[in-house]
């Protein structure tokens, strides 16, 4: 391709497919790599460029320096000019070009971004979803990252700088989300409509009527807050994992301390389906 008559730099320094000798503006990666692109576009699309470029006659003489980079600016112009874009390959990818996007008042990538945020990729970091979708005032993704983040124990110091991030209102509302759904869960497993042979101030052995010591289902109990604290999604309550925990293997073998019974104390198979249910009945949405 021929240099642009109203500009020197040679074709070579023009990246396809912004190299189009009709395109008015110039703009500039941080790598000196140029991009052509018509001025009625950057006007219609982008805020920061309409006013940037509104009765200013000189950006159609001087190519216009970013603080971007090759990536990311590609992507954005491609979004902005209705081209064929890739896949998103990482958050990062979409963090940056979101900043940019934001950062140019762009409503046509954000809408195209938001439409996608909530794609596995996305949701395989739900607390860095969370920040973004929240940041940007999209609700229902707001709610589905929330739920998300019940895998995580929020207070390790890895997501420590995401939490920062959030606004105060966002931030307590994720906390007092998982607290919730700890919280409930000890209500549940307090009272006696389904665990009544483990929290009835008397409950006597079924075959011999000796009074029942549970103190290993009060362990368990408070095993298992532990872990809803840890983990308020609930899943190691009822998997494997709660199989091997101390607590858990004390409370199935206890028996009734009479001389020849030995009745066991609780029905592990009921009592698991019980917990599965207290699990089931909890909070799974986020109040915002």
């Amino acid at each position: 391709m021929m240099a642009n008559a109203k500009h020197d730099e040679p074709a070579a320094l023009y990246r396809a497919p912004f190299d189009s000798s009709d395109a008015d503006i110039i703009l500039q990666s941080t790598t000196g790599v140029s991009y052509r692109v018509p001025s009625f576009v950057l006007r219609n699309t982008s805020g920061h460029f309409r006013a940037l470029l509104q009765g200013n006659e000189s950006w159609h003489r001087t190519p216009i320096p970013t603080d971007v980079d090759d990536h990311t600016l590609d992507r954005v112009l491609r979004m902005i000019c209705g081209l064929e874009t890739q896949r998103w390959e990482s958050f990062d990818e979409l963090e940056a070009v979101i900043t940019l996007a934001e950062r140019w008042d762009t409503p046509g990538p954000l809408s195209a971004i938001r439409s996608a945020i909530t794609a596995p990729l996305f949701l395989a970091e739900p607390l860095r979803l969370y920040v973004v979708a929240s940041h940007f005032g999209w609700e229902e993704e707001t709610k589905i990252a929330a739920t998300q983040t019940l895998s995580l124990s929020l207070y390790e110091q890895r997501y420590q700088l995401l939490l920062h991030r959030l606004s105060t209102k966002h931030l307590i509302a994720l906390l007092g989300f998982h607290r919730r759904r700890r919280d409930e869960f000890k209500r549940l497993v307090d009272s006696d409509e389904l665990f009544n042979a483990g929290n009835a101030a008397h409950n006597p052995c079924r075959l011999c009527g000796e009074r029942t010591d549970n103190s290993t289902w009060r362990e368990l109990k408070a095993r298992m807050f532990v872990e809803m604290d840890r983990r308020p999604l609930g899943d190691t309550l009822t998997g494997l994992e709660m199989e091997e925990w101390p607590e858990s293997a004390a409370c199935w073998a206890a028996k009734c301390t009479r001389l020849g019974c030995g009745e066991l104390n609780y029905n592990k198979l009921v009592t698991f389906q019980d917990i599965k249910t207290c699990v089931d009945r909890l909070p799974s949405t986020i109040i915002l």
